[in-house]
């Protein structure tokens, strides 16, 4: 059989394409698919339709060596992905003695006597091999098929995630001959530019097919992602290499993290290592800031705390004036607020958020909050300020957050520990 080169997912179930459910299996197996060397150029969504799945999976083999499906392996009348392969393979599935026995001592260990509707998931077609599922009650299928002189594959996996992880790794990849080509990926989290302009100051790398770069705009800033593919990862990083070194000259400052790094883990993680504390004051945020800074794993050695203080009796339990009296800028607010953390907390950095009330200032813009962001404990405080379009609120608590995590990961990386 010929090396698998390119692949297709197909994702089964009228679920996913109502909404009800996020299809993060796809994403998972794109990923899966990336790093064992295989391209990936094709995904679709298909309901609980016998003839679109059939019409789906007859496209896809068309076109690609290997063809993941994920979900419709249940026992009732609208899992229909055995009944797809069967009909496009011309095959007719029979229950398979062995996995009828293994599904029944299933559920006798279960304490439950097994539905005969489940018998469904004990078939199998003459050109189909049985994946066990060690989580579940859906055996897959690794399916050959073969036009001319073209061999093509077809993996059904169960649609649980938890399941079909365990399935993919430990069954059916092990079973697949794959390229013998390796992907070196490297992703660059940038801040402080945006997508358009970095499109522009990456001009004609955008263009390049090996290694490829490209752009992602995320919450935390705009991602760029180089991948190289070569026959063995270490060659692959060294086709790379060049790429990388321009990125980081182009980007500079603008790099804040790379691949798996998380802005609140790293400042967690870097507070922990020079043996100091912070805490947080937001109004604005209301109450995301807290919870990010908390989830940290160093979040138990480095986070004292915070408070969410928007309204005028809450300002006052920290000590602190009322917003529209004293004459108090914003930035002098803020800066106050993140200062009454650290003492409230005995920690060593305070953190805040405060915008003005929801009547605004006099000449304040239209439509626009007003917000700002302080950082107080070190040799100077360190202010930001932003201006926040009105939108949905959960976007600009998010907003808000990442803002207040960049001015903080922002003031921690030029601060030698000495400084403190």
């Amino acid at each position: 059989m010929q090396p698998i080169r390119t692949a297709e997912i197909i994702s089964v179930g009228t679920e996913l394409l109502l909404g009800e459910t996020v299809d993060t299996n796809s994403a998972f197996l794109a990923a899966e698919l990336a790093t064992a060397g295989i391209d990936t150029y094709w995904a679709l969504r298909v309901g609980d339709n016998l003839e679109r799945l059939k019409l789906a999976l007859s496209g896809a083999l068309e076109r690609s060596d290997l063809v993941l499906l994920t979900g419709g392996l249940g026992p009732t009348d609208d899992d229909l992905t055995r009944e797809a392969i069967a009909a496009v393979m011309g095959e007719t599935p029979e229950i398979d003695a062995e996995l009828e026995a293994w599904l029944r001592g299933r559920f006798s260990s279960l304490g439950r006597e097994m539905p005969e509707r489940n018998l469904k998931q004990a078939w199998l077609i003459p050109s189909a091999e049985a994946l066990p599922n060690p989580g579940g009650t859906a055996p897959g299928w690794l399916v050959t098929h073969t036009a001319g002189d073209r061999t093509r594959l077809i993996v059904a996996l169960p649609g649980p995630p938890r399941e079909l992880y365990a399935m993919w790794r430990d069954h059916a990849l092990p079973r697949l001959q794959l390229s013998g080509s390796d992907l070196y990926r490297l992703t660059l989290k940038t801040t402080g530019i945006g997508e358009s302009h970095l499109a522009d100051l990456l001009g004609d790398l955008l263009n390049e097919a090996n290694p490829s770069v490209a752009t992602y705009a995320r919450a935390d800033g705009v991602h760029v992602r180089v991948a190289a593919k070569d026959d063995s990862r270490a060659r692959a990083e060294n086709r790379a290499q060049p790429v990388v070194a321009r990125l980081r000259s182009l980007l500079g400052d603008h790099v804040w993290g790379s691949d798996e790094d998380e802005l609140n883990e790293l400042i967690a993680s870097t507070l922990r290592q020079r043996g100091l504390t912070l805490a947080s004051a937001e109004g604005p945020s209301g109450g995301l800031l807290m919870e990010t800074l908390a989830a940290a794993p160093d979040a138990l050695s480095a986070y004292r705390g915070g408070v969410l203080a928007w309204a005028a009796q809450a300002m006052g339990i920290l000590g602190m004036p009322r917003p529209a009296e004293q004459g108090h800028s914003g930035e002098e607010l803020a800066g106050l607020m993140a200062d009454a953390a650290r003492e409230t907390f005995t920690a060593d950095f305070g953190l805040a958020t405060f915008a003005w009330g929801r009547a605004g200032r006099p000449g304040e813009q239209a439509g626009v909050s007003e917000v700002f962001i302080a950082l107080t404990g070190g040799t100077t405080p360190t202010f930001r300020r932003l201006e926040i379009p009105a939108s949905d609120a959960a976007w600009q608590r998010e907003r808000m957050t990442v803002a207040a995590l960049h001015l903080t990961w922002a003031y921690l990386r030029r601060s030698a520990p000495a400084e403190q």
